[in-house]
């Protein structure tokens, strides 16, 4: 009797755990996910989502997560990459080119997204008439670096010292974007 009660319990312990998921709601598949949309060696990825009964407005709103999105992941992998070549060569005025860096980064990212490539754009629109556009870009690290180099060369809130070890950190990050190829 006490083994019955005990399997009895187990089994019902099993299908309340099993059915969890129902509280959640049912999973949601979404447009341009999985790796083919995700950053990796050779690219920065963003992908977007917009929601509006405007159909234009919803575009902007993928549109500029998408960019958001880019811009943000460009911005982490410079601060890192600069904060490794600081402390590996124990620049003096560590914070100050790293601070300048970021404000090249920003400058680049607010005016333009160097090589930018759309992967592709999907829209819906419901029967409550509103609209959601996902949008996919992808920019090549190669090319975000190169252009990230011309505009250190120009930047005129750079010394020469200052330029010279930006051109450095760069330089690194290129070579390791071309030994992988196109």
């Amino acid at each position: 009797m006490k083994n019955i009660l005990l399997l009895a319990f187990s089994a019902l312990f099993l299908l309340t755990a099993c059915n969890s998921n129902k509280f959640l709601g049912s999973k949601v598949k979404e447009p341009f996910t999985g790796e083919k949309y995700e950053s990796n060696n050779r690219y920065f990825r963003g992908v977007g989502k917009g929601e509006s009964k405007d159909q234009n407005i919803s575009e902007s709103k993928a549109d500029l997560q998408a960019k958001k999105e880019l811009a943000q992941q460009m911005s982490t992998t410079i601060k890192a990459v600069t904060d490794q070549h600081v402390s590996e060569t124990e620049v003096g005025q560590a914070s100050e080119i790293t601070e300048k860096f970021e404000s090249l980064i920003r400058e680049v990212t607010n005016t333009k997204l160097s090589d930018l490539r759309k992967m592709g754009q999907e829209q819906y629109k419901n029967a409550e008439g509103n609209y959601t556009t996902y949008v996919a870009y992808e920019i090549h690290k190669k090319h975000m670096f190169r252009y990230l180099k011309q505009q250190a060369k120009v930047n005129q809130k750079l010394n020469d010292a200052e330029r010279k070890i930006i051109e450095e950190i760069i330089d690194e990050e290129l070579k390791k974007a071309e030994s992988l190829g196109d």
